[in-house]
């Protein structure tokens, strides 16, 4: 048996010393340490052996077993440094090729930025399903039966619930603001929370305007929430997206869902309020409307408006992105043109 062992550790290493690719060398070791090899069969021999040699024939084995375990593993590694040579020395000055790699999308990195912004001042994240009712969309925010908005040229009903109303009547939401509604039921008051999300609307596309498009918004309901500290909270959260000072104004403006409501604008950065086609050339762009929670939206939710105010916006995420960017058509970053978005790496 020590004749068949030394015999077929020759073999091995003479394979070893020939074998030209890893893939050979991989042959080899399986003919010779796999699982079926040669030294597997010599080793099942050794119970048929006399005590006396069985011992001094199992060490020989493991001997031998390491021995080729080294020499393989040092042939893998003159194959690795061959490979590494391209005609003659290998050069380490020569600057390497960066892999491609992928990055998040501007409209995702400003949400993310924005969920950054409030978590650091105590608001929870929220979410809900982008198909809604007509009781959230539209009646627990205050809006009257013969309002527009919820006419077909503006909202997308679901083919099959036309002739319902109410919970049962379902849309894609064309706001994410009946979610407030939703939460408020589900968690009660005093509330701080985010809830992100793509909204959808039956309205031609321009350079400000998309069909499928992202909003953000934010609500407080607390006791004695005063407007001035809804006013600072929009002009925290923008300086902080934005690192910098950001120019603020508030308009009066109408809001079923709100009492009082206003429009909220920040001056354009596309052209540092000199005006442009995004700021309709007047230097300021709306960002978001705002206002104190409607008392019969708190109603909805199941809470006293005697008792409970606060504070809501809701951020048009694509204008800020245009912004932070300074494109100035909204089109683009839904165009999925990888050309364009290669750049915001």
């Amino acid at each position: 048996m020590k004749d068949k062992l030394m015999t077929m550790r020759d073999e091995c290493l003479d394979a070893i010393a020939q074998a030209g690719s890893e893939q050979t060398l991989e042959e080899t070791r399986l003919k010779f340490l796999g699982k079926k090899g040669e030294l597997t069969s010599i080793l099942k021999l050794l119970g048929k052996l006399p005590p006396e040699e069985r011992k001094e024939t199992g060490m020989l084995a493991n001997q031998v077993k390491n021995q080729l375990t080294e020499a393989l593993e040092a042939r893998e590694q003159a194959l690795i440094a061959e490979k590494s040579v391209v005609d003659g020395e290998f050069d380490l000055t020569v600057p390497g090729v960066m892999p491609e790699s992928g990055s998040l999308h501007p409209i995702t990195q400003m949400c993310y930025d924005l969920n950054d912004a409030f978590h650091s001042m105590g608001f929870e994240v929220f979410s809900e399903d982008e198909i809604t009712s007509e009781l959230y969309g539209f009646d627990h925010l205050n809006f009257p039966p013969a309002h527009p908005a919820r006419e077909s040229m503006d909202t997308y009903w679901l083919e099959g619930s036309e002739n319902e109303t109410g919970a049962k009547r379902l849309c894609l939401r064309p706001h994410l603001t009946g979610a407030s509604v939703r939460y408020l039921k589900e968690h009660g008051a005093p509330a701080r929370f985010v809830y992100p999300g793509r909204v959808y609307r039956n309205e031609n596309t321009d350079a400000r305007h998309e069909r499928a498009f992202f909003q953000y918004e934010a609500l407080i309901v607390d006791r004695d929430f005063s407007f001035a500290s809804g006013k600072l909270l929009v002009k925290t959260i923008l300086d902080k997206v934005f690192g910098r000072d950001v120019d603020v104004r508030m308009r009066a403006g109408f809001f079923p869902f709100v009492e009082p409501g206003f429009e909220i604008d920040m001056k354009c950065l596309v052209c540092g309020g000199k005006g442009c086609r995004v700021c309709k050339h007047v230097g300021w762009i709306e960002v978001m409307p705002g206002g104190t929670p409607h008392p019969n939206v708190l109603k909805a939710a199941s809470l006293d408006p005697l008792e409970w105010s606060g504070f809501y916006i809701n951020v048009g995420l694509d204008r800020l992105v245009m912004m932070r960017t300074g494109v100035d058509d909204v089109r683009m970053f839904h165009s999925a043109d990888l050309r364009f978005l290669s750049q915001f790496k």
